[in-house]
């Protein structure tokens, strides 16, 4: 039987500091709390939705106003990533479908956190013309539908394909990426929403603990220095809610 939710806000609250440092929502680590906790996932799609929006939506507010955001940037990646977030959020996969899209989606932040960190550079690529659409436009619509799918945002996807490619440092990244967080999880509520409600009594202790945590986390994420050491910790618990989905 599940714990109550009140007595994992604690751990809640920790993730949410530690993915808003870097202007992300954090619902990978919800997702994985919530797994290991032995709730059933695919109904709280909502609830991690919804936080996902708090705690991003804080992240976005403050790295825009320490003057971080690059609108231009952000923009080709919203132009596809939102209506496919909305599709994806339509999708009600059989209970096994989406134990192992979880799993999948876990394993893969657990290696963003621990190997990548601090992402390589290949070098400045630039952000204008047939290339960089090229490579923005597909994949906004990946990472939207995989966010409606699966109630992730894309952005712990987004931000190291950005510092990879040259097109954005830390704090830009994590602007950008709380943006298409905050909108890509909105679409995807607006379309889950119609077929699996809220779960209300599991969302508010949720709730209290990540609006909290996110505002700490992303004023030391957008004034201060990521804790790099924290987050890989973090990695290594999404690689254990990884293989506990899998089972």
């Amino acid at each position: 039987m599940p714990p109550d939710p009140w007595l994992l806000a604690p751990i809640i609250f920790l993730a949410a500091v530690l993915y808003t440092s870097v202007g992300h929502g954090g619902a990978t680590a919800y997702l994985a709390i919530l797994t290991l906790a032995d709730y059933t996932v695919g109904v709280l799609r909502p609830t991690i939705l919804i936080l996902n929006i708090v705690a991003a939506g804080l992240a976005f507010l403050l790295f825009q106003r320490a003057g971080h955001l690059r609108v231009r940037l952000l923009l080709p990646f919203l132009l596809t990533s939102v209506p496919f977030a909305y599709l994806g959020g339509l999708f009600r996969f059989a209970d096994r479908t989406t134990d192992i899209i979880f799993a999948i989606t876990l394993f893969a932040a657990a290696a963003r956190l621990l190997f990548l960190a601090k992402p390589p550079q290949m070098g400045k690529v630039t952000a204008t013309g047939i290339p960089f659409y090229a490579v923005a436009l597909p994949l906004g619509a990946i990472l939207g539908f995989v966010a409606g799918a699966t109630g992730i945002g894309g952005g712990i996807f987004l931000s190291p394909i950005l510092l990879i490619l040259g097109w954005a440092n830390v704090k830009e990244a994590g602007s950008i990426a709380a943006a298409f967080i905050v909108l890509n999880s909105a679409a995807g509520l607006a379309a889950v929403t119609s077929h699996t409600p809220v779960d209300e009594a599991v969302l508010m202790p949720f709730l209290v603990a990540v609006t909290v945590g996110a505002l700490l986390g992303s004023t030391l994420g957008a004034y201060r220095v990521p804790i790099v050491h924290l987050q890989r910790l973090l990695g290594v618990v999404l690689a254990v809610a990884g293989v506990r989905a899998l089972l």
